[in-house]
């Protein structure tokens, strides 16, 4: 572990433990994020109404290409806001697609690299959508 990616950052969701907040790494922080990112529905967050990509809410669409294009151009705009300073920008990339086991599912493949490691991360989140149509 790098000094950069010391456990700096509270844990979410929020533990207390008997030497107070848990801590995560800045690699874990940015995850838990992304996380919050993917199953936040706007207007959820009271103060920031604009947060979130709202993926939960997917189980009722049919799940196309069109869907894929939406969310993924949702979920961009809102990681590179969540993300700021924390992930190089040019580096964000979001594929939406079908799971090829589940036809009722997407695959959101997220990439980026940390700003300040450099570290190149890869998640990938299977969501329950809806009939494909």
């Amino acid at each position: 572990m790098s000094l950069l990616d010391t456990g700096d950052f509270l844990q979410f969701p929020f533990r207390l433990g008997l030497d107070g907040a848990s801590t995560s790494t800045r690699s874990a922080h940015v995850q838990q994020v992304i996380e919050q990112v993917l199953f936040t529905t706007p207007p959820e967050r009271i103060f920031r109404p604009e947060f979130g990509a709202g993926v939960k809410a997917l189980v009722f669409e049919p799940n196309n290409s069109m869907l894929s294009e939406i969310v993924r151009k949702r979920l961009i705009s809102s990681l590179a806001d969540a993300l700021r300073g924390e992930v190089d920008p040019k580096t964000l990339k979001v594929d939406v697609g079908p799971d090829q086991d589940h036809d009722e599912r997407l695959v959101v493949t997220i990439e980026y690299q940390l700003a300040a490691l450099g570290k190149l991360e890869r998640l990938s989140y299977p969501v329950a959508g809806g009939m494909r149509g």
